[in-house]
């Protein structure tokens, strides 16, 4: 789908999608808690869906009763030999963990750019702590043979902290203690949420300063009522639209969130945009903005986002953490410097893990998601500053996270 968009003012409230971070974690421990939990204010995406089928697959049983609630028995069991994660690398990262628990083998399926995502450190860590695993190269597909044992392992958490959480959340259920010593941890608010999560369900995790972690075994997840809270990366674009292009008020979400992601009202205030926020929402305002500089290597979802505020900022910002970008759902960094390069914005990338934007004006221009959803908003939210119009190819690619995202920034366009 080609979708174009053009200069405007944005005014208005908007909700953003749920969290699908928290919401990947949910399902997951919704599969694994004895008794039936409630999930509410979740919304399928892409990703979330892939979730949804896994828990599916692994036994739990699922009944939507309404757009945003989901009823889920759970009970690991798996229905099936083969396991398709989609397009997701956190479900990915999340279920083959939990698939470890099982005695039987389960062979973790993936799709488009998933295939190319290396997952070499899921392999050594399972076998340490008793898994019999097959793998393809380092690459999907992998088989799984538990159960998973407990014991001690390490992991090199300076590439992704999602393998992490896949093996905090399976590890409770391990037939013995688990000690899981990690170096050069990143993304640690993603393993708070990790740990917050599992503690609703009723399991303790215990960290000292997020290097080394320890797991009792033999616990029990218990089902819960759980409210899923907005999507701080959903958010971020919002925000950086309102910054850039009017005023807008983004509800249900909070600024005290573990979410890594809140970390984008930092920027706007550095890149000096208006912002005003209670204990459930934010407001973003457009102000004259100005270069900034931020660290997003805890946060490298937001270099979308950030790009997008840069391009509109007076002079030259800098951005460190382009080392986070390569095995997103595109080379992140690259594709950024070169879709923005036909809107006449200028992004320079050092190899020593730093982006340089150069603002300015958006011109007209030809654009290409390359399949990644946050690549499109981003375009589009910069397109909201051109005087004529962007056509982005692809920009269906939105449905990963976040399917309203158009018709929500026409909701808020004045007319």
């Amino acid at each position: 789908m080609d979708k174009t968009v053009s200069r405007g003012r944005l005014e208005g409230r908007i909700s953003p999608p749920c969290s699908k971070s928290y919401a990947q974690r949910a399902l997951a421990l919704s599969l694994l808690a004895e008794g039936t939990t409630t999930l509410r204010n979740i919304e399928f995406c892409d990703d979330t869906l892939s979730a949804l089928g896994c828990i599916e697959a692994l036994g739990a049983k699922t009944a939507r009763i309404d757009d945003t609630t989901l009823r889920v028995e759970g009970g690991f069991s798996p229905q099936t030999s083969v396991l398709h994660v989609g397009e997701s690398g956190l479900a990915t990262r999340l279920f083959t963990p939990i698939a470890s628990l099982w005695n039987a083998p389960i062979v973790i399926e993936g799709e488009g750019t998933l295939l190319h995502r290396p997952m070499f450190s899921i392999v050594e860590p399972l076998r340490e702590l008793g898994v019999t695993v097959r793998d393809g190269g380092g690459h999907l597909p992998i088989e799984v043979c538990g159960p998973l044992k407990g014991g001690q392992t390490a992991i090199d958490g300076s590439v992704s902290s999602q393998f992490i959480t896949g093996l905090l959340l399976a590890a409770p259920l391990a037939q013995h203690d688990t000690t899981l010593r990690v170096r050069d941890a990143v993304s640690i608010p993603y393993i708070d949420m990790t740990i917050e999560t599992a503690e609703r369900f009723g399991a303790r995790i215990l960290h000292g300063d997020y290097k080394e972690f320890f797991v009792e075994g033999r616990q029990h997840y218990t089902a819960t009522d759980y409210a899923i809270e907005g999507d701080w990366s959903a958010a971020a674009m919002l925000l950086a639209a309102g910054a850039i292009a009017g005023e807008v008020t983004v509800d249900n979400i909070s600024p005290l969130s573990k979410q890594a992601d809140t970390l984008i009202c930092r920027a706007l205030v550095r890149a000096g945009a208006s912002l005003i926020s209670d204990d459930h929402s934010v407001t973003a305002a457009a102000r004259p903005l100005t270069s900034f500089e931020f660290d997003a290597t805890n946060a490298p979802d937001l270099f979308p986002a950030l790009v997008a505020l840069a391009a509109a900022a007076d002079g030259v910002s800098t951005i460190i953490g382009t080392s986070r970008l390569e095995h997103k759902e595109s080379h992140r960094a690259e594709t950024l410097k070169e879709e923005y390069g036909k809107m006449g914005i200028e992004i320079d990338i050092d190899t020593d893990n730093i982006m340089r934007v150069r603002g300015g004006e958006i011109r007209p221009a030809q654009t290409n998601s390359h399949n990644d959803h946050r690549i499109a908003m981003s375009i589009a939210v910069s397109a909201l500053r051109c005087e004529g119009e962007v056509t982005i190819a692809d920009a269906d690619a939105i449905a990963k996270s976040y399917p309203t995202f158009f018709d929500d920034i026409e909701s808020l366009r004045v007319k």
